[in-house]
């Protein structure tokens, strides 16, 4: 709340933020960047300095800190529809979503299809060329190997790989940003 205040009254700068605790330093890490900020961590003996730098490092609509990593994106496909309601109008926007995303600047690191999600990714799926498109330009796509094999589908993926529940529970606790459609 001390963050968000003094990020709301700075128009452009930066601020120093001490927290005593690594929960607590994620949290403002995380809800800084979310905010559009630079943010630069750094481990004292009083505790974590998080260096904010609103508006003044920006290149391109980039932040420009040498140590800024980008966000881990993961989206998370569970459906080989996009909404509930009608099945055609599912199928519909759930091959929008995917030549959208293909066609943004920013791509997540990560795609993961469980459940009919792993259709997607098969033989005689409609949006293949945008997820071959999105795995040449460095997006992972892991399907469950276990919906795969109920599906009867393992030996028609298409693009990406035949994951298990481990990698993808481990995948969705380190992603800094879950998109589920």
């Amino acid at each position: 709340m001390i963050t968000r205040s003094a990020l709301e009254q700075l128009e452009e700068g930066s601020i120093i933020i001490l927290v005593d605790d690594p929960s607590s330093c994620e949290n403002v890490e995380r809800f800084a960047k979310s905010q559009g900020c630079a943010v630069r961590v750094e481990k004292r003996e009083q505790g974590f300095y998080l260096h904010i730098e609103k508006g003044t490092h920006r290149e391109k609509g980039k932040l420009s800190y040498p140590e800024e990593k980008a966000l881990n994106v993961l989206v998370y496909i569970n459906s080989h529809l996009l909404g509930v309601g009608e099945e055609a109008l599912g199928a519909i926007l759930m091959r929008a979503f995917l030549k959208t995303l293909e066609d943004l600047e920013t791509k997540p690191a990560r795609m993961v299809f469980i459940n009919s999600g792993v259709r997607l990714a098969s033989e005689g799926s409609e949006v293949l060329e945008a997820l071959r498109t999105l795995s040449e330009k460095g997006v992972e796509i892991l399907s469950c190997g276990t919906c795969l094999d109920f599906y009867g589908l393992k030996e028609k993926l298409r693009v990406g790989r035949v994951s298990n529940m481990y990698e993808i529970a481990r995948s969705l606790f380190e992603a800094d940003r879950l998109i589920r459609p």
